[in-house]
């Protein structure tokens, strides 16, 4: 029989970091014995979520330890009760107690089976604005937001993952994100416009100005309660702000992404692929040697490797002379840039192989040479897939014409528009290569370089090609 570890003490679990053995036991206040099998999310030092047994039961709960526990433990019940009080389906409150030993525990019903929003999102994320499918998952969100909204209440931590659809029913979680405002009373215009952006800006800019979902929010609200020609721009505040955000986890220890430093070397990796890249991470020149080589330049080794299976590219950023050393040691690396641009496109839903994990060699504040994983992309080039005499057929011409309209939309430019940097693979465009990349603040910085990335794009055929009248035509030009 499986020995359980015994949690008697909130520092114990503190100090257990992100990987507490399971299963593990923690003694509740009144005597009874709480076994956490399987752990869902961790904030290490703070929070533990996760799928227990409690006296033959299965229930999800949540553990706060460390500092201001006591304040979170106690919003996360008012935020609960708040929405009984409000006839928002919610899972059922099983217990709310101290631990023994210190800490706070609080238990509500599992639900099995269950998806979560952002689960279901998945799935239907690249279809277009207004599809059925995808309306059928984010319409009872809307809904369910109007009602919230309707009772006076807000969700300040509000994102597709407080949602859980179980058997045809939308529950709400995550009680300690619920803020009573007004109790019983709608929300004001302006309080209820800014609290739906933050969910509007969790879809594709595409979706924005979709009637559809302001209808599905009138549902739940009962009556008008939005600011609208206010909303589209606290979306695009939003919007701007979680990207910003989001870059900044790129880089540092969190839920997402797992970070190593030390004077001498610095690595980000996925965390999910910390496991299954650890030999990469290791010896990234190994990885290299065992790879086939894709270019090998003074500046630059590229790789196809297979690791655990899994074919990846890996690139080496070489240093070519001492001066050339000098010049790279004060800044990010390009591999740096890489990946967090990588991040940037595929937060902006922009197609880019996905970035995997990055290495940098350094000498205290000083970089040296960097790694860059990523996955491997199968695809054709356009310079090889496309011919300069034929229009391309209509699948590739609207991937391209997608591809680009979603840069210029986001103030992007490459730096290197060789349409060797653009694959054709599985119906879209993949930009690669993006050393380069930039997103401009400025509208005239950003025209600019568009028409250098234009005009490159285009020299890669001749002048006067069928292809490139057909570029040439339908490209945004400015």
């Amino acid at each position: 029989m499986m020995t359980l570890a015994t949690f008697t003490v909130a520092n114990s679990l503190q100090a257990a970091g992100r990987g507490p053995a399971l299963p593990f036991r923690v003694a509740l206040a009144d005597g009874r014995q709480l076994s956490m099998q399987r752990l869902l999310r961790v904030l290490p030092g703070k929070r533990l979520v996760g799928e227990a047994e409690l006296e033959g039961s299965r229930v999800l709960a949540k553990l706060f330890v460390g500092r201001r526990c006591k304040k979170h433990w106690q919003q996360e019940r008012a935020g609960l009760e708040a929405l009984v009080l409000a006839g928002v389906p919610t899972p059922e409150l099983v217990a709310a107690m101290p631990m023994a030993g210190g800490g706070y525990a609080l238990l509500t019903t599992f639900l099995d089976p269950a998806e979560s929003v952002v689960e279901s999102w998945v799935r239907v994320a690249g279809h277009q604005p207004g599809d059925g499918e995808a309306l059928a998952i984010v319409g009872p969100v809307m809904t369910m937001l109007g009602r919230l909204h309707a009772a006076g209440l807000v969700q300040e931590d509000l994102h597709l993952g407080n949602f859980l659809f179980h058997e045809g029913q939308l529950f709400v979680v995550d009680g300690d994100a619920v803020r009573v405002i007004s109790r019983g009373q709608a929300l004001t215009p302006s309080r209820a416009s800014a609290n739906l952006a933050v969910l509007l800006a969790q879809l594709p800019a595409e979706w924005d100005g979709q009637a559809a979902l302001l209808s599905s929010y009138a549902v739940g609200a009962g009556r008008a309660l939005l600011d609208v020609p206010a909303l589209h721009g606290q979306i695009a505040r939003v919007r701007a702000w979680r990207l910003q955000d989001f870059l900044s986890k790129t880089v540092r220890d969190c839920t997402l992404f797992a970070v190593e430093r030390s004077a001498t070397r610095f690595s980000v990796v996925r965390r999910q692929e910390a496991e299954p890249l650890a030999s990469v991470l290791a010896s990234p020149d190994g990885a290299i040697s065992a790879g086939v080589a894709l270019k090998d330049g003074g500046t630059c080794t590229v790789v196809r490797a297979v690791i655990g299976g899994r074919v990846l590219l890996i690139k080496r950023y070489n240093l070519k002379s001492l001066s050339h050393a000098l010049g790279r040691a004060w800044r990010p690396s390009r591999a740096w840039h890489s990946w967090r641009e990588a991040h940037r496109l595929q937060f902006l839903g922009i197609p880019t192989p996905a970035p995997l994990a990055l290495i940098e060699e350094r000498l205290g504040p000083l970089r040296r040479r960097a790694w860059l994983v990523s996955e491997f992309c199968p695809g054709t080039n356009l310079l090889s897939h496309l011919s300069a005499d034929r229009e391309p057929s209509e699948e590739v011409g609207r991937a391209i014409l997608n591809l680009f309209e979603s840069m210029h939309k986001a103030r992007i430019s490459h730096g290197d528009m060789k349409a060797t940097n653009l694959l054709w693979y599985s119906g879209r465009v993949l930009l690669i290569d993006l050393d380069a990349v930039v997103q401009h603040r400025s509208p005239v910085a950003h025209a600019r370089a568009w028409q250098r990335d234009r005009a490159r794009l285009l020299r890669n055929w001749p002048a006067g090609s069928r292809l490139q009248r057909w570029l040439d035509d339908r490209l945004p030009g400015t």
